[in-house]
C-alpha cells in the first residue's frame, strides 16, 4: 500500500488537505416538523396557573404537566443549576433521548427546539419556549448553557474518583428517588441522560474533556416548556450549586428550584394542534 512505509503515527503527505475537508452535518433538521411557535405563545396567554412544586436543594422531586400544558423551571433565590429527566407520564419506558437531541439540534438546546424521546418512540416531548438567559450565547471558553452533553453526576463514577466514598445525593440518586416515589417500578433502570438546566458547559480545546463552569442563572431566570405530551417530570437541584467548583459534594452553596405547572385553555389548541403520534417507523429492522 502506498503509506506502507510509515508508521503508524505518520501523518500522511496530504495530512493538511484531508483536515481542511468541510464538514457535513449528520442530520439536516429542515424537513423536521417545526413548532408553531406564534400560536404557541398565543396558546400560552390563555393558561392558568397550575401545580407548583418546590425542589430543595441537593434534592430531586417529580412534577406532572398535561399535554398541551406548559411548564416553567425557575431559579428562585441564588445561582443553582438542575439536572431534567422527561417520562410518558402513562408509559415511562418513553423517555427522554439527550443523544438524538443533541444530534439533531446541537449540544445546548435553544428556544424553539424539542426534547425528543427514545426508540422505538422518536417523537417530540416538550418544546423550549422561553429562556431568560439566551442572551448568553456562547462564551469565550466555548461554554454555552443548557447542555445535552453531560450524563449527570452520579454515585458511581463518585466512588471511582473519590477512593470510595459513598455520596447519595448525586442527581441521579435524587432523580431515582424521586422516580420511585412516583411509584415507578425499576426507577434506577429508567433514569437517563440529562437537560442540564442553567448549567454552562463546552468542551476544552486542548483535550477536548467536558467542562463546567459557573452558570450565568439569576435570581428569577427561567426555562419554559411546552408539554408535547402527557408528561412525569422529575428534575434534581444539583448538589453543585452553580457548578462553578465542584459536584457530587456538600462543599458547594446550593438552592432549590421552582416548578410551575401553566394548565391551557382547550379552546386554545382546537384546530392547530394534537399530542405527536409515535414514530412511524415499521419496526421491522429488515426482517
Amino acid at each position: 500500500m502506498p503509506h506502507s512505509a510509515n508508521t503508524p503515527t505518520d501523518a500522511p503527505v496530504d495530512a493538511r488537505a484531508r483536515r481542511a475537508i468541510a464538514p457535513v452535518i449528520c442530520y439536516p433538521v429542515g424537513s423536521l416538523p417545526q413548532p408553531d411557535m406564534a400560536r404557541i405563545s398565543a396558546a400560552r396567554a390563555r393558561t392558568r396557573p397550575g401545580a407548583r412544586t418546590l425542589v430543595p436543594p441537593r434534592e430531586g422531586a417529580a412534577f406532572r404537566v398535561s399535554a398541551g400544558s406548559f411548564f416553567r423551571i425557575t431559579c428562585p433565590e441564588g445561582a443553582q443549576v438542575g439536572d431534567l429527566n422527561l417520562f410518558n407520564a402513562a408509559n415511562p419506558d418513553e423517555r427522554f433521548f439527550s443523544g438524538k437531541t443533541r444530534a439533531l439540534h446541537g449540544t445546548h438546546l435553544k428556544v424553539g427546539q424539542r426534547m425528543w424521546s427514545g426508540f422505538p418512540y422518536l417523537r417530540p416531548m416538550a418544546t423550549m419556549v422561553a429562556d431568560t438567559l439566551a442572551w448568553y450565547g456562547t462564551d469565550p471558553h466555548g461554554g454555552r448553557v443548557h447542555d445535552v452533553i453531560g450524563t449527570r453526576c452520579d454515585p458511581y463514577t463518585h466512588w471511582l474518583l473519590s477512593g470510595g466514598q459513598m455520596y447519595h445525593h448525586c442527581c441521579h440518586s435524587n432523580l431515582t428517588r424521586a422516580l420511585a416515589a412516583e411509584g415507578v417500578e425499576g426507577a434506577e433502570r429508567l433514569v437517563h441522560d440529562v437537560l442540564n438546566v442553567f448549567m454552562c458547559t463546552g468542551f476544552t480545546a486542548d483535550t477536548g474533556q467536558y467542562f463546567m463552569k459557573a452558570s450565568p442563572v439569576r435570581s428569577g431566570d427561567y426555562l419554559e416548556f411546552f408539554a408535547e405530551i402527557d408528561l412525569l417530570g422529575v428534575l434534581s437541584a444539583c448538589p453543585g450549586g452553580d457548578c462553578g467548583s465542584e459536584h457530587s459534594s456538600d462543599a458547594a452553596p446550593c438552592h432549590p428550584l421552582l416548578v410551575e405547572v401553566f394548565e391551557t385553555d382547550t379552546a386554545a389548541l382546537e384546530g392547530w394542534w394534537q399530542a405527536p403520534t409515535v414514530n412511524g417507523y415499521d419496526r421491522s429492522h429488515g426482517a
